[in-house]
């Protein structure tokens, strides 16, 4: 179709240039934004899931533009500027960090900055580091168009969340594709004042939101996270954890009592016996409830900064997040990337309106209402939100074998390890005779009928592709 749309509007460059674009995009890695209000963390997230320190880059007004980190080869940066062609500008790497010259650029000068950076999480997806929703008026309409998906960060559910959720399915195509997005409850190391439970707390907030109608109908799942945990974890040093494995030999009361707040933590009278300098450079790093939950840690028994380092990356969420990432974006690549090119051309075929393109717009109607794909994602988004109701267990199996859990067939069968070529058969034989009846079940509502023949068509599918197995 875009190719296509290229040869009928072959006479118009701003339309050519643009579909151009979606058609060298189509072979790109996923593009997921990392998208929030100001202190979520977004930079941090970023960090997380890269494992390295990248983000975030401030110009030199402390200014944040859209910033792309890409897989590549060796380190490398170029600037877009809003009024000159694109170009490169020094950068390394050195100790897992990232180092890039941008002295003498300000915000409102730059419409992006675009980063290589050798990492195996980037290969993948392309992370998007945005500024702050309220900084920068145009994010949304960036994110809605340069995305395929987006990871919503927020720390307690406000109408303004809810808004931002809503305008990136302000389009009659997003709203039957509706499902792109995950929420990230963030910094969760916080919550409850950063006690030692305040992770075990953050899930339980997050399963709360995971059942929000309002919520569920525009997320495929709410994940909590503490970033700086995740991030700190997998860059810590030896010198941070000799540091952390003296705090720990310290009395018990007198850690716990420095550890009441920052102030003390980092103040000159601290009864123990690491230097200011030291813990305010921890603090940094690790946040208070890092700190508190590293030293209890180290007193338990880990007793390698390797050992320390897993347990706090495993504690801080970020795996469940990655788990999630590749459940509903990385497994879902191609439909994601045909629903970018569908918007794509869309937009093209509005604003540039010609009666030879009416077999385009008819073509691009029936693909969005009919293709099998893009009925699974409206019924994970029914089901989650609410709109569509069906009786235990038969919701939670649907949602499973239209792809909720992952889109490989052991995953959608729910089949664990490695199932032979026979138990799959006899799953998906069992599964479709299953929801055959259910499709046909006049128990069931009108609505409860149409998701079974969802199911059932999911099931059918599955058979084209059992001759991998």
């Amino acid at each position: 179709m875009l190719v296509e749309a290229l040869e009928l509007y072959r006479d118009s460059p701003r339309a050519t240039n643009w579909l151009r674009r979606h058609v060298d995009r189509l072979d790109e890695p996923l593009r997921v934004a990392v998208v929030g209000l100001a202190s979520t963390g977004r930079s941090t997230l970023v960090n997380a899931l890269v494992g390295e320190e990248i983000a975030p880059l401030l110009v030199e007004d402390g200014g944040q533009v859209l910033t792309w980190y890409r897989a590549g080869r060796s380190p490398r940066a170029q600037l877009y500027p809003t009024q000159a062609p694109p170009r490169d500008v020094p950068a390394a790497k050195v100790d897992h960090q990232l180092h890039i010259d941008l002295e003498g650029w300000q915000a409102q000068n730059l419409d992006r900055i675009v980063v290589d950076w050798p990492n195996r999480v980037l290969r993948d997806s392309t992370l998007i580091d945005t500024p702050a929703l309220e900084s920068t008026p145009d994010v949304g309409s960036r994110v809605s168009m340069d995305a395929d998906a987006v990871l919503y960060l927020m720390r307690h559910l406000h109408e303004t969340d809810l808004g931002f959720l809503r305008s990136i399915q302000d389009h009659p195509i997003a709203r039957e594709t509706p499902v792109n997005a995950l929420v990230v409850l963030s910094r969760a190391d916080e919550v409850g004042g950063g006690r030692i439970d305040a992770l075990t707390s953050a899930r339980r907030i997050a399963r709360r939101y995971r059942g929000d109608p309002a919520l569920a109908s525009l997320c495929q799942n709410v994940v909590a996270v503490s970033g700086l945990l995740a991030a700190t974890g997998a860059t810590m040093t030896a010198e941070e954890f000799d540091a952390l494995r003296e705090l720990a030999a310290a009395p018990r009361q007198d850690l716990e009592s420095c550890l009441f707040s920052t102030d003390r933590f980092a103040g000159e009278s601290a009864p123990v016996r690491v230097d200011a300098r030291t813990r305010v450079a921890l603090l940094d790093r690790f946040g208070l409830f890092g700190v508190r939950l590293a030293t209890t840690l180290v007193r338990q028994g880990h007793a390698s900064a390797g050992d320390l380092a897993t347990d706090l990356v495993a504690r801080s969420g970020v795996l469940e997040l990655r788990e999630s990432l590749a459940q509903c974006f990385t497994d879902r690549h191609d439909v994601l990337k045909a629903r970018s090119a569908l918007l794509a051309m869309e937009v093209v075929l509005r604003r540039e309106p010609r009666p030879a393109a009416r077999a385009l717009v008819d073509a691009l109607e029936g693909v969005v209402t009919s293709a099998h794909e893009f009925r699974e994602l409206r019924l994970l988004a029914a089901l989650h939100g609410g709109r569509t109701t069906l009786p235990d267990p038969l919701a939670g199996e649907a949602r499973r074998l239209v792809g909720g859990n992952g889109t490989a067939l052991p995953a959608r069968l729910g089949l664990v390890g490695e199932p032979s070529g026979q138990e799959l058969h006899g799953a998906v034989a069992d599964a479709l005779l299953r929801w055959r009846e259910q499709a046909e079940n006049h128990a069931l509502g009108h609505g409860q009928r149409r998701a079974a023949r969802v199911v059932v068509r999911s099931c059918e599918g599955m058979y084209t592709r059992l001759s991998r197995y």
